[in-house]
């Protein structure tokens, strides 16, 4: 991954060239629409101090646990017996981009919705509570994360989450052949940039013109960041977002041109 100097130079190089935020200039009404409703929504909606008090539990949790590890692995934590909060401080994503995840599920209510990565749930939780009549499906590598993951969406009384467990690499294929279709998905989990695109490719086969793809950690590595580049480069993708942090797609027949924005948030 990118060390701390690198990723800051290469935060502050988006947000001083990315445009503001506000919806100027933007000539694209998907893009423009998700500003003004998504992006700028400031509501504080009923599930947000549920699922943060549950967050809040989780970074103060100091159960020792042990990790499996399936992905590119942590940047912070190297051994696989490992501290709950530990963990909970370095992989559970910003309440900042949580709530976009409900934002977005809210605002187009998709029905079918795919989460790689669920770490102990809480984007899970927003996903899951944007949509209540949705079905989440979420896949987690390692058994005891899996496992605390679950006493979240007990203890939010989340009734609409499927969590599989396992290895993505056997456990995806046969989840999306149920799923057969997919309205939305959110990839946090594999960060390496062959990975990656696989799920990229199986998600395209489930998708149809509406489906939106989320991908984390878009310049968390250069692998990650080639992974992006080809995945905007693809003839199915008509538009991306670049949020800095997260990226987005969408697969619209209807835009002719290809259109890319890069957005500060």
């Amino acid at each position: 991954m990118y060390s701390k100097f690198q990723l800051t130079k290469k935060y502050l190089h988006y947000y001083f060239t990315a445009s503001n935020g506000k919806g100027h200039g933007i000539h694209s009404p998907f893009v423009f629409d998700f500003i003004i409703n998504v992006l700028n929504d400031k509501k504080k909606y009923d599930c947000y101090n549920d699922i943060e008090k549950r967050r809040l539990e989780l970074l103060n949790d100091a159960t020792v646990i042990e990790v499996e590890d399936f992905g590119a692995g942590s940047s912070v934590i190297k051994t696989n017996a490992r501290v709950v909060k530990k963990i909970a401080r370095s992989s559970l994503k910003p309440k900042k981009f949580s709530q976009l995840l409900f934002r977005m599920v809210q605002y187009y209510q998709p029905k079918t919705i795919v989460e790689l990565g669920t770490s102990f749930g809480i984007t899970t939780a927003y996903l899951a509570s944007g949509n209540t009549n949705a079905q989440v499906s979420t896949c987690e590598g390692a058994k005891n994360i899996a496992h605390i993951a679950k006493q979240s969406f007990e203890q939010l009384n989340l009734k609409n989450i499927i969590l599989t467990e396992g290895d993505f690499t056997t456990t995806l294929p046969p989840l999306l052949n149920q799923l057969q279709t997919i309205d939305l998905a959110f990839v946090d989990g594999n960060h390496r940039r062959l990975p990656t695109l696989d799920y990229f490719t199986q998600l395209l086969k489930v998708s149809t013109p509406s489906t939106i793809l989320i991908f984390d950690d878009i310049h968390w590595s250069a692998e990650m960041e080639a992974a992006w580049n080809e995945i905007k480069q693809h003839p199915a993708v008509t538009l991306t977002i670049d949020l800095f942090f997260i990226g987005i797609v969408t697969l619209n027949n209807d835009i002719k041109v290809k259109q890319h924005f890069d957005i500060r948030f």
